[in-house]
């Protein structure tokens, strides 16, 4: 039996400078598997729990130090030599270990570091690479979510919406996909800069201009996509982060400067897809108005992806509530939402039962590790949202995607071909 024989973790920084946790798990055959865990900015109430030391003397408070102790002096002994292979035993004994609801005794980012560096270790024993070691089948490109203009919590500017994406859906491969978005991303920049506009971009790499509204947002991503010779209803279609969350207080919404209560919200977002080809919202509604959730659903569902984030926090239980009441018709992964690569996995199994579309996820604050882009292929999600066409730490996961394809050969596939959005 190939077992662990050691955990060893460090404080790294992640892409804002913020600590974060990096884990090396080594296989008694001296295999090391390493992983960096992402923290979000803008995060859902129900996420698993981020421990942090909270000693504003040192890194404001944002140090690691605890979690990394925890990892060091409890849990790899744990985990002392149990078969490196044997991915659920090794996750259900660290869930075991915290008694709590949401794994704030051990931290989900203690978990999941030593989670998805056990899986490396694995894939690294096998001599395979790690998107064939979760499933060996796996051919499938995802569609790229491309960030190219940010507001909210990702960008000091005056827009509400937190994300304004490009799916290129009518491309043949996945690496046309990002030809494709090259051209839209280096066009926006042209018509940003002759409208006297700033081009420096924010946290995940998203230009960051002040734009006045979220509808002159959209103009400026259309006209991009026009300008590339590409049609915005077929070829290059728009997503938004709405991260409703940001501009919710007391059953309203601020948005533009407007404040609308609920009917009034939902009837511009049905407005603003009557308009424009938007056929993705991330976040639409607050996380804890369901009912709103399943309205919308209703009205925008058989034409517009509708994605929970914050509603679902990557959570199997909330997962089931949505499918319930017909909620959504997507959700976003964010492994560190949940803390370990088992959870994550059955999240992601139960949404493509129900025909949920599955959409791998960054965070804002990430690193240069690019597993993301192997969990999305392994696990077959059919999108994948890790940012822009700029900074090395959302370039790293597009480019192990095209790592991946050329691996793959005539046998990979691009999942845009089948997007029944188009």
């Amino acid at each position: 039996m190939t077992y662990i024989k050691d955990i060893k973790a460090r404080q790294v920084l992640d892409s804002r400078g913020n600590p974060t946790i990096e884990v090396d798990v080594i296989t008694s055959n001296n295999a090391y598997g390493t992983a960096i865990v992402p923290s979000g900015a803008s995060k859902g109430k129900y996420e698993a729990f981020e421990l942090r030391d909270n000693d504003k003397s040192y890194y404001n408070g944002k140090s690691v130090l605890k979690a990394i102790n925890n990892i060091e002096k409890y849990i790899s002994k744990s985990l002392y030599k149990v078969d490196i292979f044997d991915i659920d035993k090794i996750d259900n004994i660290m869930l075991l270990m915290d008694s709590s609801c949401n794994k704030s005794i051990i931290g989900a980012n203690s978990m999941l570091g030593i989670s998805l560096a056990a899986i490396k270790a694995a894939a690294i024993e096998k001599k395979i690479p790690l998107f064939q070691y979760i499933d060996p089948t796996s051919n499938i490109l995802p569609i790229p979510m491309i960030n190219i203009l940010n507001g909210g919590q990702h960008a000091n500017n005056n827009l509400s919406f937190q994300e304004f994406m490009i799916m290129p859906c009518n491309a043949k491969s996945f690496s046309e996909a990002i030809h494709v978005a090259f051209k839209v991303f280096n066009n926006l920049k042209n018509i940003l800069i002759e409208n006297n506009l700033s081009t420096n971009v924010g946290d995940e790499g998203g230009f960051a201009p002040n734009i006045n509204s979220n509808k002159d947002a959209i103009e400026f991503l259309l006209k991009a996509i026009k300008k590339s010779n590409y049609n915005p209803e077929k070829d290059v279609l728009i997503a938004l982060d709405i991260a409703s969350a940001s501009f919710f207080s007391n059953q309203n919404y601020l948005v533009d400067n407007n404040l609308l209560n609920s009917d009034n919200y939902i009837q511009y977002l049905i407005d603003l897809c009557n308009e424009y080809p938007i056929k993705s919202i991330e976040d639409g509604i607050y996380e804890d108005n369901w009912q709103d959730w399943s309205f919308l659903n209703m009205k925008l569902g058989n034409n517009v992806q509708i994605v929970g984030d914050d509603l679902f926090t990557t959570n199997i239980d909330r997962l089931k509530k949505g499918i319930d009441n017909n909620s959504a018709n997507a959700i976003l992964i964010k492994p560190n939402q949940i803390g370990t690569f088992t959870e994550t996995r059955k999240v992601v199994d139960l949404a493509k039962k129900n025909q949920y579309n599955c959409i791998m996820s960054h965070r804002s604050g990430d690193s240069e590790d690019n597993i993301i882009a192997d969990l999305s292929v392994g696990l077959k999600c059919k999108y994948i949202k890790t940012g822009s066409l700029s900074r090395s730490e959302r370039i790293s996961k597009y480019n192990q995607l095209l790592r991946i394809e050329k691996f793959l050969g005539k046998k990979s596939f691009y999942a845009g071909i089948d997007s029944k959005y188009i």
